[in-house]
């Protein structure tokens, strides 16, 4: 069975490496290209856009796609999206693979918002230094916001537009608690604005900001399409993986 891993994620390159090694599945992975110098996943992989859901479609048919996992990043909603309406329309299975997101525990100072434009406009009840973890896409949600300075900490440099007070920080994780609260101390971090990413490899500038006593203001997650079969862990889509294909040869 050919399956398309949809990645750029730890699972998905902790999939690939799994299932390239079970028999009978013939594994494919595809990066976006949004990262200048990726984490590659063991065996074939193909990077770029596919060019919506047309281009997806064509491009699996094309290429005698069995099965699509979706292991991307839980906020990258577009290619989920295009992801689920490819799959549905050729007929073939497709599975979700999400991590589980973070939870509030005691101590923790969240608001939660729904998106990007809801955390700009949260900030107005906090004070000036912010620590801007959301990646370098979506920074020009916050550039409007005059009356703050943000440490905006990225992989890659964003793209203009940008806030008018900030300073870059270049940097691929994972980071240790102690690196985290030695940045938020240094920078004198009054407040943390990040995605619930969930993971325990980015979950230390949560454990940081609890510690320190910081509010954050956490964006919750975009909702999958509707019907998509989920799993939260990679041992769960392997075995998936292995039932789709035992009915495929069935």
């Amino acid at each position: 069975m050919r399956v398309l891993i949809l990645g750029g994620t730890g699972e998905a390159r902790e999939l690939a490496r799994i299932a390239s090694g079970e028999q009978g599945l013939d594994i494919v992975s595809s990066l976006a290209g949004r990262v200048a110098n990726p984490r590659l996943p063991v065996g074939p992989v193909r990077v770029g856009g596919f060019g919506g859901v047309e281009g997806l479609r064509t491009w699996l048919r094309e290429n005698a796609i069995d099965a699509v996992v979706d292991a991307t990043h839980p906020f990258a909603a577009r290619v989920s999206a295009h992801a689920a309406t490819a799959a549905r329309e050729l007929g073939i299975p497709a599975l979700h693979l999400r991590r589980p997101e973070w939870t509030r525990r005691p101590g923790d100072l969240w608001t939660r918002v729904p998106d990007l434009a809801a955390a700009a406009a949260a900030l107005t009840a906090y004070d000036a230094n912010v620590l801007l973890t959301i990646g370098r896409q979506g920074v020009g949600a916050f550039a409007a916001c005059a009356g703050h300075r943000f440490v905006i900490r990225s992989i890659d440099a964003p793209e203009a537009p940008l806030p008018a007070h900030y300073e870059l920080l270049l940097a691929r994780g994972p980071f240790t608690f102690d690196e985290e609260l030695v940045l938020m101390s240094r920078h004198r971090i009054d407040v943390l604005v990040t995605k619930n990413s969930g993971g325990e490899q980015t979950a230390a500038k949560i454990d940081a900001a609890r510690t320190a006593g910081l509010p954050v203001i956490m964006i919750d997650r975009p909702a999958l399409p509707a019907g998509a079969v989920v799993v939260d862990e990679v041992a769960e889509a392997v075995d998936w993986l292995r039932v789709t294909a035992s009915h495929a040869v069935s």
